[in-house]
């Protein structure tokens, strides 16, 4: 005699394509981010890092420390996102292309943030046999 037993298993996760939500040059697809940064980027640049749940005054160090606090954000970010990149492309695109990092990285928290976890439910089914 065969016994079947289901169980359901709730499994949440965020949503982890890889990629960053939108492209390093996508200012138009957020003009609010784009208007805060070009307006007063240092207060744009607290308020990202706050989002993210860092010290909102971190971003200040960053001429002092070579661009090292914006780098290692994007680090983090890629990481806890699930993005894809490495150490070194952070480097050199935070030392190219400084303001649209930024940018991209507001984005990103903001998108992150508002999509909340999405929860899906697991069915397994075991028999045992008797």
């Amino acid at each position: 005699m065969a016994v079947h037993q289901q169980q359901i298993t709730t499994v949440t996760t965020t949503q982890r394509s890889g990629e960053w939500s939108t492209g390093l040059c996508d200012c138009c697809s957020d003009m609010g981010t784009c208007c805060c940064a070009l307006w007063c980027f240092p207060c744009f640049q607290c308020q990202t890092a706050s989002h993210f749940g860092w010290c909102l005054c971190m971003p200040l160090l960053d001429p002092c420390a070579f661009m090292a606090v914006s780098c290692c954000m994007r680090s983090s970010m890629r990481e806890r996102y699930g993005i894809q990149g490495s150490t070194c492309g952070d480097v050199a695109l935070v030392c190219c292309c400084y303001v649209c990092t930024w940018c991209q990285m507001a984005r990103e928290v903001k998108t992150q943030t508002t999509s909340g976890p999405q929860q899906v439910h697991v069915v397994t089914q075991q028999v045992h046999m008797a």
